[in-house]
């Protein structure tokens, strides 16, 4: 057989803005509006102009650049998202024009030491989940294990007794009848309990709906390399500041957390400090956690909207292929547009939310399919020439969009919060948000857009996939990058045994000059083949030019240490980056997504999504409101909580014969029983796009 007649392209790069089967697919289970049968009420090209229309609908009442005609903006934003250009986050493709209108995809919410400010963050969070949103929580506020509580002269069970509350919930809800209730749950290295946190996934089981980062200060980080103690802080029952609660070794805690992370992943790393020195809005408070994915830092009450340029549209094709800056640079420009339009015709959940996101009006553009840009330029992930061009381009971006927003304040005045922020400088002219670029993981929307994820190299060139229905040990389908396809093609090397082991190991650098030619090993790289350095070089060349943050997981070789770790971690601190997180290669027993033999014996069970039981549907917290939950979502909830406190084993790993247990050992996605993979912490399969955040 022909090989390339087995082979379908991952990113179609050749077939412009046509849309994949596995686009289609993702698009019809997860995007298009439905009837009350679940039949799709819409095609593709009309969830676009549905979304086009209605965020360009904002230009009726908020001109931009004189004009008030709504049809020109829907005109180009329809143009942006079917070209697959530019595609904003999914609540927006979601819910624009249809009845939940919530089309952000950021949340953080406050969590108060009192049992009503504990669970109003809690009833909150559910509302968010509801409608499509991620929420990310700092738990420093609530007193450590075993202090003593005032008002009832009972004794507090610290954060992470009540994180085990907020998993349950989010167990019971379904996010937006689309997709599973992500979080993210951050605690201050100075906090008491900081070793009880940084040890709470590390036998999974009971927080599997939360990716975990340490808030790093920056104290903490001179007493590590100074090999000294620092103090810890205990928050105050009412609020008040800390208290003075013991003092720990900084190389201690430190170990500590590259043990975990090298054993499974978590924690990430959050520099909250350097989060605060480049927050514009510090001025009216400060911030404490980010979303899900770390790459979205936020005050307490506040959402954000992102959206993502696919770089490999931009190629000028030629002998010598080179970047459409001035095309770029438009779309930039009618991205932010686009983005602060999302923040005027979005509905909030909850009015502080919409009152905080409103004065700030943080947005945040960031980009994909950047390692499917570094191939078709001929350019090796790991080069010196990509960072460069990574410095470039990212700069660009980030000029252009603060010259739009600029544009925007002049029509449609500055955010509210703009004085006194760090943007309130004389001379300077005003910016209609406070922030303009962060770079998302993208997992759903690089799916539909057929492009590589965020700013990750390819996870493989090729590898199998069965059909979704295929439980068997039948022959699958060779997913093949096109570029590598074509390249093979011209020098004369596609043959169906090259392609039969290419998929099964889902890389090339391993092969000999005789089969792959030196050039092709260098330039399709993945992410087992970069050092881990070179991630990190990578990440800091686009955080230079990012006002938010930049998710990125360094993906480490199974045979690292947790010295490796260290140098990941101290490496993002020295290259300027404002977190990192690790992801060891079969670190997890239940990895997603790899090639190769699996691992044998028993390891950690997985931190994050890779970890979470798939047979867990509940539909209840449906109807939360405001008010609170009743009725049949009360009930739920009170089971959810029940089982999550009274249960302190962890979960068991699937037996043989679980249906969601793939026969060669991989993970199998719970929705459609595709094989899935780690991005950002979160469980992504490119069968039918589920993405499942912890």
């Amino acid at each position: 057989m022909n090989p390339a007649s087995r082979a379908r392209p991952l990113p179609p790069q050749a077939a412009g803005a046509t849309l994949t089967p596995h686009a289609l697919f993702v698009l019809e289970r997860r995007y298009l509006a439905r009837d009350e049968n679940g039949r799709p009420l819409e095609t593709p090209d009309q969830m676009f102009r549905r979304v086009a229309d209605n965020v360009a609908s904002a230009d009726e009442r908020l001109p931009f650049e004189g004009r008030k005609d709504p049809a020109a903006s829907a005109a180009t934003f329809y143009r942006m998202m079917s070209s697959l250009e530019f595609l904003p986050n999914s609540p927006t493709l979601m819910n624009a024009g249809r009845e939940l209108q919530q089309l952000c995809a950021c949340f953080v919410l406050p969590v108060e030491d009192s049992m009503e400010g504990i669970f109003e963050a809690l009833k909150d969070a559910a509302v968010i989940h509801k409608t499509g949103g991620g929420t990310g929580f700092s738990f420093s506020r609530l007193r450590p294990r075993n202090s003593r509580v005032r008002t009832t002269s009972g004794i507090a069970s610290g954060p992470v007794s009540f994180m085990k509350v907020f998993n349950a919930a989010t167990e019971a809800i379904k996010q937006g009848g689309m997709r599973r209730g992500a979080n993210m749950g951050i605690l201050r290295v100075d906090h008491p309990d900081i070793m009880e946190f940084i040890d709470c996934k590390r036998d999974g089981g009971e927080i599997t709906n939360f990716n975990i980062s340490v808030a790093v200060t920056d104290v903490f980080m001179r007493a590590l390399a100074e090999d000294t103690s620092y103090d810890l802080s205990a928050p105050g029952h009412d609020g008040s500041p800390g208290r003075p609660a013991g003092s720990l070794r900084a190389r201690d805690v430190f170990d500590r957390m590259c043990l975990n992370a090298w054993l499974s992943g978590e924690p990430g790393v959050v520099f909250i400090d350097r989060i605060n020195e480049t927050n514009p809005t510090r001025h009216v408070g400060l911030i404490e956690a980010t979303n899900p994915c770390g790459e979205q830092p936020l005050s307490a009450n506040e959402a954000c909207t992102l959206g993502s340029i696919n770089l490999g549209q931009f190629v000028l094709p030629g002998e010598a292929p080179s970047v459409d800056e001035e095309r770029l640079a438009r779309a930039v420009r009618d991205a932010v547009h686009f983005l602060d339009n999302v923040i005027e015709v979005s509905r909030y959940p909850i009015p502080a939310i919409e009152a905080v996101t409103r004065a700030n009006r943080r947005i945040g553009l960031g980009v994909m399919g950047w390692a499917d840009l570094l191939i078709a330029l001929g350019i090796p992930y790991d080069s010196q020439e990509a960072l460069d061009l990574a410095d470039r381009l990212m700069g660009l971006i980030a000029r252009e969009a603060r010259r739009a927003s600029q544009d925007l304040a002049a029509d449609r005045g500055p955010f509210p919060n703009h004085p006194g922020s760090l943007h309130d400088v004389p001379g300077a002219a005003p910016l209609r948000n406070a922030t303009t670029t962060t770079v998302a993981p993208t997992g759903t929307i690089s799916m539909i857009a057929g492009a590589s994820g965020g700013i990750e190299p390819l996870f493989a060139v090729a590898f199998t996939r069965r059909h979704v229905l295929d439980l068997g040990d039948g022959e699958g389908l060779h997913e093949v990058h096109p570029a590598f396809l074509e390249r093979a093609r011209a020098a004369g090397i596609l043959t169906d045994d090259l392609m039969e082991r290419v998929a099964a190991r889902g890389a090339v650098r391993g092969f000999g000059d005789d089969e792959v030619p030196a050039s092709l090993r260098r330039l399709f790289g993945t992410a087992h083949d970069i050092e881990p350095a070179w991630h990190v070089r990578m990440q800091a060349a686009f955080q230079r030019h990012c006002d938010n943050a930049v998710s990125k997981t360094v993906n480490l070789p199974e045979s690292s240490t947790p010295s490796d770790v260290e140098r990941v971690f101290l490496g993002a601190w020295r290259l300027g980056c404002k977190g990192v997180t690790v992801y060891r290669h079969r670190s997890r027993r239940r990895q997603v997504m790899s090639t190769g033999p699996e691992p044998s014996g028993p390891g950690p069970e997985p931190a994050g999504s890779g970890g979470r039981s798939p047979s867990s549907r509940g539909e209840a917290l449906a109807r939360f409101s405001r008010g609170g939950p009743s009725g049949p979502p009360l009930e739920a909830l009170g089971r959810a909580l029940h089982r999550a406190m009274r249960s302190s084993r962890p979960a068991s790993p699937p037996a043989p014969g679980d249906p969601f247990r793939a026969r060669n050992g991989r993970d199998r996605c719970p929705d459609c029983g595709g094989a899935a993979t780690l991005e950002a912490g979160c469980l992504f399969c490119p069968d039918c796009g589920s993405s499942q955040c912890p």
